[in-house]
């Protein structure tokens, strides 16, 4: 087995070594906008999880992560060779894509976020005009008995 700061070690090498490759050697246009966020290695380095995102062309146009997926899947072969001659450990892991789900979750977030201060501004704003259920100052003074001040 291998210790975790290894694999950790080996995972960071794969994933530059999987951004440089498809930047620079894999020509398919489909893998143009894909970005490498992390990689995940076995204890026993025999598989890697590469975890990718895919932009669109503009910021209003969906990604094709469909076209995205099959490109990667097509260039496995190519990407564990050059995976094996860059890391040169003695079994090269299998390489796994995965399409990482961290920018869509972020959204999420950001909306439910946006949807919360629209709430808190319009119980604030319900909050502003108005006025308290009771007497202004609901702590009475303590009647004081007329006998009292005789003595």
């Amino acid at each position: 087995m291998a210790d975790a700061p290894r694999a950790r070690k080996l995972a960071k090498r794969i994933s530059q070594i999987v951004a440089s490759a498809l930047e620079h050697e894999v020509k398919d246009p489909r893998l143009a906008r894909v970005t490498i966020t992390d990689t995940k290695v076995t204890a026993d380095l025999h598989d890697a999880t590469v975890y990718y995102t895919v932009l669109g062309d503009k910021l209003d146009v969906e990604p094709d992560r469909q076209g995205a997926a099959q490109a990667l899947e097509s260039a496995k072969g190519v990407l564990r060779t050059m995976v094996g001659q860059g890391t040169g450990v003695r079994f090269t892991p299998t390489l796994t894509f995965v399409a990482d789900t961290v920018p869509e979750d972020a959204k999420h977030i950001d909306d439910l976020l946006a949807r919360a201060r629209a709430a808190d501004a319009e119980v604030a704003a319900i909050a502003s005009g108005a006025s308290h259920a009771g007497e202004p100052d609901p702590y009475r003074a303590p009647r004081e008995d007329e006998d009292d001040e005789d003595e």
